[in-house]
């Protein structure tokens, strides 16, 4: 069984950093894509980043330059380092992994950015 553990959500001002891990635990073998997916009240779930296991990443337009995605195979595990944070950016922010064909979601953290 595989389960997601993701970390590091929370309240930030305008223009501040937070950075979001996603761990993944259990029986997974072959990972390729790992991304981040976000969902603001009333709005559908969008991505927001994805890397391959070759490295190749994707961004939504909205946060590019502004967010990294990162990935560290041996643990697992993937990064999003959110830098100049905006108030549109609040969102449930959900964890992706795809191991052997097969989608892994973790359970959301929130992130708020307001003053």
């Amino acid at each position: 069984q595989v389960r997601l553990v993701e970390s590091g959500g929370g309240l930030v001002q305008p223009g501040g950093s937070l950075r979001l891990s996603c761990e993944a635990h259990g029986s997974i073998f072959s990972i390729n894509a790992m991304g981040w997916y976000r969902q603001a009240p009333g709005k559908q779930r969008e991505l927001v980043a994805a890397i391959t296991s070759g490295g190749s990443t994707n961004y939504a337009d909205s946060v590019k330059g502004r967010f990294t995605i990162s990935r560290d195979n041996a643990k697992n595990t993937v990064y999003l380092q959110m830098n100049s944070l905006k108030p549109e950016d609040t969102a449930v922010y959900y964890c992706l992994v795809v191991a052997s064909e097969l989608d892994y979601w973790g359970q959301g953290t929130q992130v708020t950015v307001s003053s």
